[in-house]
């Protein structure tokens, strides 16, 4: 976390930045391997035919491997969506003028804790826990994610295969 910090604050400058959100996480090793393994399972005959069509390498990659690389590049996608939705600590350590909902969702969280800690002192009654706050911060924090799920399936359930044992 240190590396990342100096970094992003030092040498990037990015410090209340949107771009903090995005070029950190970009190139993530995990994410290239999964690429890399998925291209390598690709059958060679397709790039050769596409050779001996007379294309470059630059037209095979992109008219031949990337259209082929959908699930993958879906999976990745899914991937680098959650854990940016979940992002709680890029705001708190590099962005708190542009914070994410997680952060304002910690907060409100924070600040319903220290109202059942000065209404304990005070014996008074709270009609609403912390608990069912701390709930409602759950729904509010998944659904997005159980709602983008169901239209990239088809492509997160070939991506995720792409490891599996062939014949």
């Amino acid at each position: 976390m240190i590396p990342e910090y100096l970094l992003i604050m030092r040498t990037l400058k990015l410090g209340n930045n949107f771009l903090v959100y995005i070029i950190p996480g970009l190139i993530w090793v995990y994410n290239m391997i999964l690429v890399r393994s998925f291209i390598d399972g690709l059958p060679p005959a397709l790039q050769e035919a596409a050779q001996l069509d007379g294309a470059n390498d630059f037209q095979i990659w992109y008219k031949v491997v990337m259209p082929l690389c959908t699930p993958v590049i879906a999976t990745i996608a899914l991937y680098y969506a959650v854990g940016q939705w979940n992002s709680f600590m890029d705001t708190y350590l590099y962005a708190k003028e542009l914070p994410t909902l997680q952060y304002k969702l910690y907060e409100i969280m924070s600040q319903a804790t220290m109202q059942l800690d000065t209404h304990t002192t005070t014996n008074a009654t709270q009609a609403v826990t912390p608990m069912a706050i701390r709930m409602a911060v759950t729904v509010v924090a998944t659904v997005p994610i159980i709602v983008m799920y169901p239209f990239v399936q088809k492509y997160f359930v070939g991506g995720m295969t792409l490891g599996a044992v062939k014949n």
